[in-house]
Protein backbone atom coordinates (compact mmCIF):
# COMPACT_ATOMS: atom_id res chain seq x y z
CA UNK A 1 0.00 0.00 0.00
CA UNK A 2 1.29 3.45 -0.95
CA UNK A 3 0.49 6.42 1.28
CA UNK A 4 1.02 10.13 0.69
CA UNK A 5 1.18 11.94 4.03
CA UNK A 6 1.19 15.74 4.03
CA UNK A 7 2.33 17.75 7.04
CA UNK A 8 1.96 21.47 7.73
CA UNK A 9 5.47 22.52 8.75
CA UNK A 10 4.78 26.01 10.11
CA UNK A 11 4.64 24.70 13.67
CA UNK A 12 7.02 22.13 15.08
CA UNK A 13 4.11 20.23 16.65
CA UNK A 14 2.88 18.93 13.31
CA UNK A 15 6.36 17.55 12.59
CA UNK A 16 6.56 15.96 16.04
CA UNK A 17 3.32 14.09 15.34
CA UNK A 18 4.70 13.05 11.97
CA UNK A 19 7.79 11.56 13.66
CA UNK A 20 5.63 9.38 15.87
CA UNK A 21 3.53 8.29 12.90
CA UNK A 22 6.63 7.56 10.80
CA UNK A 23 7.99 5.22 13.47
CA UNK A 24 4.63 3.49 13.89
CA UNK A 25 4.08 3.04 10.15
CA UNK A 26 7.49 1.36 9.80
CA UNK A 27 5.98 -1.70 11.48
CA UNK A 28 3.47 -2.22 8.66
CA UNK A 29 3.78 -3.20 4.98
CA UNK A 30 3.19 0.31 3.68
CA UNK A 31 5.26 2.70 1.59
CA UNK A 32 4.95 6.28 2.86
CA UNK A 33 5.89 9.41 0.95
CA UNK A 34 6.07 12.43 3.23
CA UNK A 35 5.31 15.93 1.99
CA UNK A 36 6.09 19.03 4.06
CA UNK A 37 5.13 22.63 3.41
CA UNK A 38 4.68 25.93 5.22
CA UNK A 39 8.30 26.57 6.22
CA UNK A 40 11.43 27.25 4.15
CA UNK A 41 13.07 23.94 3.36
CA UNK A 42 16.37 25.09 4.86
CA UNK A 43 14.58 25.79 8.16
CA UNK A 44 13.51 22.15 8.56
CA UNK A 45 15.83 20.24 10.90
CA UNK A 46 16.33 16.66 12.12
CA UNK A 47 14.37 15.30 9.16
CA UNK A 48 16.36 12.09 8.51
CA UNK A 49 13.49 9.90 9.70
CA UNK A 50 11.37 10.96 6.71
CA UNK A 51 13.84 9.82 4.07
CA UNK A 52 13.63 11.47 0.65
CA UNK A 53 10.59 13.60 1.52
CA UNK A 54 8.69 15.88 -0.84
CA UNK A 55 8.66 19.64 -0.24
CA UNK A 56 6.29 22.38 -1.35
CA UNK A 57 6.12 26.02 -0.31
CA UNK A 58 2.41 25.78 0.45
CA UNK A 59 0.88 28.39 2.74
CA UNK A 60 2.07 29.66 6.11
CA UNK A 61 1.23 32.11 8.89
CA UNK A 62 3.34 35.15 9.78
CA UNK A 63 3.89 36.11 13.42
CA UNK A 64 5.74 38.96 15.09
CA UNK A 65 6.45 39.49 18.80
CA UNK A 66 3.88 36.98 19.98
CA UNK A 67 1.05 38.01 17.64
CA UNK A 68 -0.38 36.54 14.44
CA UNK A 69 -0.41 39.15 11.65
CA UNK A 70 -3.11 38.57 9.06
CA UNK A 71 -2.01 41.36 6.71
CA UNK A 72 1.59 40.18 6.62
CA UNK A 73 0.38 36.59 6.28
CA UNK A 74 -1.57 37.57 3.16
CA UNK A 75 1.40 39.48 1.73
CA UNK A 76 3.97 36.77 2.53
CA UNK A 77 2.06 33.97 0.80
CA UNK A 78 2.35 33.41 -2.95
CA UNK A 79 -1.16 32.23 -3.87
CA UNK A 80 -0.42 31.63 -7.55
CA UNK A 81 2.51 29.37 -6.62
CA UNK A 82 0.33 27.50 -4.13
CA UNK A 83 -2.34 26.92 -6.80
CA UNK A 84 0.30 25.66 -9.23
CA UNK A 85 1.78 23.31 -6.59
CA UNK A 86 -1.62 21.77 -5.85
CA UNK A 87 -2.51 21.53 -9.55
CA UNK A 88 0.73 19.73 -10.39
CA UNK A 89 0.64 17.24 -7.51
CA UNK A 90 -0.15 13.83 -8.98
CA UNK A 91 -2.13 11.55 -6.65
CA UNK A 92 -3.02 8.57 -8.88
CA UNK A 93 -0.25 6.30 -7.61
CA UNK A 94 -1.30 6.52 -3.95
CA UNK A 95 -3.80 4.26 -2.22
CA UNK A 96 -4.32 6.53 0.78
CA UNK A 97 -3.86 10.28 1.08
CA UNK A 98 -3.50 11.96 4.47
CA UNK A 99 -3.23 15.58 5.56
CA UNK A 100 -2.10 16.95 8.89
CA UNK A 101 -3.51 20.38 8.05
CA UNK A 102 -1.42 20.51 4.88
CA UNK A 103 -3.16 22.64 2.22
CA UNK A 104 -1.39 21.58 -1.01
CA UNK A 105 -2.50 17.98 -0.64
CA UNK A 106 -5.96 19.10 0.51
CA UNK A 107 -6.59 21.18 -2.58
CA UNK A 108 -5.07 18.56 -4.92
CA UNK A 109 -7.28 15.82 -3.46
CA UNK A 110 -10.40 17.96 -3.82
CA UNK A 111 -9.62 18.79 -7.46
CA UNK A 112 -8.79 15.17 -8.35
CA UNK A 113 -11.77 13.66 -6.52
CA UNK A 114 -9.65 11.65 -4.09
CA UNK A 115 -10.73 10.67 -0.56
CA UNK A 116 -8.65 12.61 1.93
CA UNK A 117 -8.09 11.63 5.57
CA UNK A 118 -7.26 14.38 8.02
CA UNK A 119 -5.26 13.58 11.16
CA UNK A 120 -4.51 16.56 13.36
CA UNK A 121 -5.51 18.84 16.18
CA UNK A 122 -7.39 21.29 13.94
CA UNK A 123 -9.87 18.54 12.99
CA UNK A 124 -11.01 18.29 16.65
CA UNK A 125 -12.87 21.62 16.63
CA UNK A 126 -16.47 20.46 16.51
CA UNK A 127 -19.45 22.09 18.14
CA UNK A 128 -18.57 20.94 21.69
CA UNK A 129 -14.86 21.79 21.64
CA UNK A 130 -13.93 24.85 23.75
CA UNK A 131 -13.40 27.94 21.63
CA UNK A 132 -11.87 31.29 22.53
CA UNK A 133 -10.50 34.27 20.60
CA UNK A 134 -12.69 33.35 17.67
CA UNK A 135 -14.02 35.50 14.86
CA UNK A 136 -15.78 34.86 11.57
CA UNK A 137 -12.46 35.21 9.72
CA UNK A 138 -10.61 32.78 11.97
CA UNK A 139 -13.41 30.22 11.80
CA UNK A 140 -13.38 30.52 8.01
CA UNK A 141 -9.60 30.08 7.82
CA UNK A 142 -9.64 27.01 10.07
CA UNK A 143 -12.40 25.29 8.11
CA UNK A 144 -11.09 26.10 4.62
CA UNK A 145 -7.29 25.97 5.05
CA UNK A 146 -6.98 22.18 4.60
CA UNK A 147 -10.47 20.58 4.40
CA UNK A 148 -10.71 16.77 4.40
CA UNK A 149 -13.32 14.05 3.83
CA UNK A 150 -12.56 11.96 6.93
CA UNK A 151 -11.52 14.23 9.82
CA UNK A 152 -9.76 12.62 12.78
CA UNK A 153 -9.18 15.18 15.48
CA UNK A 154 -6.70 15.02 18.36
CA UNK A 155 -7.39 16.63 21.73
CA UNK A 156 -7.07 16.23 25.50
CA UNK A 157 -10.70 15.24 25.95
CA UNK A 158 -13.21 13.28 23.77
CA UNK A 159 -15.25 16.27 22.69
CA UNK A 160 -16.72 14.32 19.74
CA UNK A 161 -16.72 10.74 18.44
CA UNK A 162 -14.03 11.55 15.85
CA UNK A 163 -11.62 12.95 18.47
CA UNK A 164 -8.71 10.79 19.66
CA UNK A 165 -6.07 11.42 22.35
CA UNK A 166 -2.80 13.10 21.32
CA UNK A 167 -0.15 11.46 19.18
CA UNK A 168 3.05 11.59 21.23
CA UNK A 169 6.65 11.76 20.08
CA UNK A 170 8.44 10.88 23.31
CA UNK A 171 11.69 8.90 23.46
CA UNK A 172 12.54 6.43 26.21
CA UNK A 173 14.25 8.72 28.70
CA UNK A 174 14.48 8.70 32.50
CA UNK A 175 12.11 11.28 33.95
CA UNK A 176 13.52 13.59 36.59
CA UNK A 177 12.42 16.72 38.42
CA UNK A 178 15.57 18.75 37.87
CA UNK A 179 16.52 22.29 38.78
CA UNK A 180 15.88 23.83 35.37
CA UNK A 181 12.69 24.83 33.57
CA UNK A 182 12.27 24.56 29.81
CA UNK A 183 11.12 27.69 27.98
CA UNK A 184 9.80 27.40 24.42
CA UNK A 185 8.05 30.56 23.22
CA UNK A 186 8.95 30.54 19.51
CA UNK A 187 6.48 33.28 18.54
CA UNK A 188 7.75 35.80 21.12
CA UNK A 189 10.67 38.24 20.95
CA UNK A 190 13.48 36.01 22.24
CA UNK A 191 15.49 38.87 23.69
CA UNK A 192 12.53 40.05 25.73
CA UNK A 193 11.88 36.49 26.91
CA UNK A 194 15.47 36.21 28.12
CA UNK A 195 15.20 39.50 29.99
CA UNK A 196 12.05 38.36 31.81
CA UNK A 197 13.71 35.08 32.79
CA UNK A 198 16.79 36.86 34.12
CA UNK A 199 14.65 38.66 36.70
CA UNK A 200 14.52 35.36 38.62
CA UNK A 201 18.22 34.59 39.19
CA UNK A 202 17.59 31.76 41.65
CA UNK A 203 15.70 29.76 38.99
CA UNK A 204 17.54 28.08 36.13
CA UNK A 205 15.94 28.21 32.67
CA UNK A 206 16.78 26.56 29.35
CA UNK A 207 15.35 28.71 26.57
CA UNK A 208 14.89 27.06 23.16
CA UNK A 209 14.24 28.70 19.80
CA UNK A 210 15.37 28.25 16.22
CA UNK A 211 16.25 31.96 16.33
CA UNK A 212 18.80 31.48 19.14
CA UNK A 213 22.39 30.34 19.25
CA UNK A 214 23.91 28.40 22.12
CA UNK A 215 24.91 30.89 24.82
CA UNK A 216 24.74 31.52 28.56
CA UNK A 217 23.13 34.54 30.20
CA UNK A 218 23.39 34.10 33.96
CA UNK A 219 20.55 31.79 34.98
CA UNK A 220 19.36 31.41 31.37
CA UNK A 221 20.90 28.89 28.98
CA UNK A 222 19.89 29.71 25.40
CA UNK A 223 19.79 26.80 22.99
CA UNK A 224 19.16 26.55 19.27
CA UNK A 225 16.20 24.27 18.59
CA UNK A 226 17.06 20.61 18.09
CA UNK A 227 14.92 17.57 18.82
CA UNK A 228 17.36 15.47 20.83
CA UNK A 229 18.55 18.21 23.15
CA UNK A 230 15.07 19.59 23.69
CA UNK A 231 13.55 16.22 24.62
CA UNK A 232 16.44 15.54 27.01
CA UNK A 233 15.91 18.85 28.79
CA UNK A 234 12.15 18.28 28.78
CA UNK A 235 12.48 14.88 30.47
CA UNK A 236 14.63 16.30 33.27
CA UNK A 237 12.94 19.66 33.88
CA UNK A 238 10.78 20.83 36.78
CA UNK A 239 8.34 22.78 34.59
CA UNK A 240 7.63 24.17 31.13
CA UNK A 241 6.80 27.68 29.90
CA UNK A 242 5.41 27.69 26.38
CA UNK A 243 2.88 29.01 23.92
CA UNK A 244 -0.41 27.12 23.67
CA UNK A 245 0.42 24.79 20.81
CA UNK A 246 -1.10 21.34 21.13
CA UNK A 247 1.79 18.89 20.77
CA UNK A 248 4.30 20.16 23.32
CA UNK A 249 1.66 20.54 26.01
CA UNK A 250 0.46 17.00 25.26
CA UNK A 251 4.00 15.74 25.86
CA UNK A 252 4.17 17.71 29.12
CA UNK A 253 0.90 16.15 30.31
CA UNK A 254 2.18 12.66 29.51
CA UNK A 255 5.42 13.28 31.40
CA UNK A 256 3.58 15.11 34.20
CA UNK A 257 5.43 18.38 33.76
CA UNK A 258 3.74 21.54 35.14
CA UNK A 259 2.94 24.07 32.41
CA UNK A 260 2.57 27.84 32.23
CA UNK A 261 1.17 28.66 28.81
CA UNK A 262 0.52 31.88 26.91
CA UNK A 263 -1.49 31.63 23.66
CA UNK A 264 -0.24 33.31 20.51
CA UNK A 265 -2.18 36.57 20.31
CA UNK A 266 -4.75 36.54 17.53
CA UNK A 267 -4.58 32.77 16.98
CA UNK A 268 -7.91 31.10 17.67
CA UNK A 269 -6.54 27.58 18.03
CA UNK A 270 -4.08 28.56 20.74
CA UNK A 271 -6.62 30.64 22.67
CA UNK A 272 -9.02 27.70 22.49
CA UNK A 273 -6.30 25.34 23.73
CA UNK A 274 -5.64 27.64 26.69
CA UNK A 275 -9.35 27.71 27.52
CA UNK A 276 -9.58 23.89 27.36
CA UNK A 277 -6.52 23.55 29.62
CA UNK A 278 -8.05 25.93 32.13
CA UNK A 279 -11.38 24.11 32.13
CA UNK A 280 -9.77 20.71 32.47
CA UNK A 281 -7.36 21.91 35.15
CA UNK A 282 -4.35 20.65 33.20
CA UNK A 283 -2.18 23.82 33.08
CA UNK A 284 -1.87 27.43 34.20
CA UNK A 285 -2.80 29.92 31.49
CA UNK A 286 -1.85 33.57 31.12
CA UNK A 287 -2.77 36.21 28.56
CA UNK A 288 0.66 37.88 28.88
CA UNK A 289 4.19 36.69 29.56
CA UNK A 290 5.91 39.18 31.83
CA UNK A 291 7.70 39.39 35.17
CA UNK A 292 4.42 39.55 37.12
CA UNK A 293 2.79 36.50 35.51
CA UNK A 294 5.95 34.40 35.70
CA UNK A 295 6.62 35.41 39.30
CA UNK A 296 3.09 34.49 40.34
CA UNK A 297 3.39 31.05 38.71
CA UNK A 298 6.82 30.33 40.20
CA UNK A 299 5.47 31.00 43.68
CA UNK A 300 2.61 28.50 43.33
CA UNK A 301 2.82 24.78 44.08
CA UNK A 302 2.98 23.08 40.70
CA UNK A 303 0.21 20.51 40.39
CA UNK A 304 0.32 18.20 37.37
CA UNK A 305 -2.48 16.39 35.57
CA UNK A 306 -3.05 12.75 36.53
CA UNK A 307 -3.45 11.35 33.02
CA UNK A 308 -1.69 8.91 30.72
CA UNK A 309 -2.54 8.82 27.03
CA UNK A 310 -2.53 5.54 25.04
CA UNK A 311 -0.39 4.78 21.98
CA UNK A 312 -2.46 6.58 19.37
CA UNK A 313 0.22 6.42 16.67
CA UNK A 314 0.26 2.61 16.79
CA UNK A 315 -3.54 2.45 16.62
CA UNK A 316 -3.68 4.83 13.65
CA UNK A 317 -0.87 3.03 11.82
CA UNK A 318 -2.77 -0.24 12.16
CA UNK A 319 -5.97 1.44 10.98
CA UNK A 320 -4.27 2.97 7.94
CA UNK A 321 -2.50 -0.27 7.01
CA UNK A 322 -5.91 -1.98 6.99
CA UNK A 323 -7.21 0.55 4.49
CA UNK A 324 -8.77 3.05 6.93
CA UNK A 325 -12.19 1.46 6.55
CA UNK A 326 -13.34 1.34 10.19
CA UNK A 327 -15.06 4.48 11.47
CA UNK A 328 -13.14 7.10 13.49
CA UNK A 329 -15.79 6.54 16.20
CA UNK A 330 -14.53 2.99 16.70
CA UNK A 331 -11.02 4.33 17.29
CA UNK A 332 -12.44 6.89 19.69
CA UNK A 333 -14.18 4.22 21.78
CA UNK A 334 -11.12 1.98 21.82
CA UNK A 335 -8.57 4.64 22.74
CA UNK A 336 -10.46 6.68 25.30
CA UNK A 337 -12.22 3.80 27.00
CA UNK A 338 -13.01 4.78 30.56
CA UNK A 339 -9.88 6.84 31.01
CA UNK A 340 -11.65 10.19 31.25
CA UNK A 341 -15.03 11.37 32.55
CA UNK A 342 -17.93 11.36 30.11
CA UNK A 343 -18.28 15.13 30.19
CA UNK A 344 -15.92 18.06 30.44
CA UNK A 345 -15.46 19.38 33.98
CA UNK A 346 -16.89 22.85 34.64
CA UNK A 347 -14.48 25.81 34.63
CA UNK A 348 -12.50 26.05 37.84
CA UNK A 349 -13.01 28.99 40.18
CA UNK A 350 -10.21 31.51 40.34
CA UNK A 351 -8.87 34.36 38.19
CA UNK A 352 -11.07 35.43 35.28
CA UNK A 353 -8.60 34.00 32.74
CA UNK A 354 -11.45 32.31 30.84
CA UNK A 355 -13.16 35.64 30.33
CA UNK A 356 -9.89 37.23 29.25
CA UNK A 357 -9.13 34.47 26.76
CA UNK A 358 -12.65 34.49 25.35
CA UNK A 359 -12.57 38.25 24.90
CA UNK A 360 -9.39 38.27 22.81
CA UNK A 361 -10.30 38.52 19.12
Amino acid sequence: MKILYGVQGTGQGHISRARAMALALREWPVEVTWLFSGRPREALFDMELFGDFEYRHGLTFTTCAGKLHYTRTALDNNVSRFLAESRDLELDRYDLIISDYEPVIARAAAKQGRRLIGIGHQYAFGTDTPRAGTSWLQEKIMSSFAPVDVPIGLHWHPYADNVLPPILDLPELPLENGEHMVVYLPFEDQGLVTEVLRQFPLQKFVQYSSALGNSEHGNVSCRKADVTGFKSHLASCSGVICNSGFELISECLQWRKPVLTKPLDGQMEQHSNALALHQLGYATTTSVFDVASLGEWLERPHVTADIQFPDVAEALASWLAAGAQASPASLNQRLWGEQLPARIPPPRPGPDITQKLTAIA
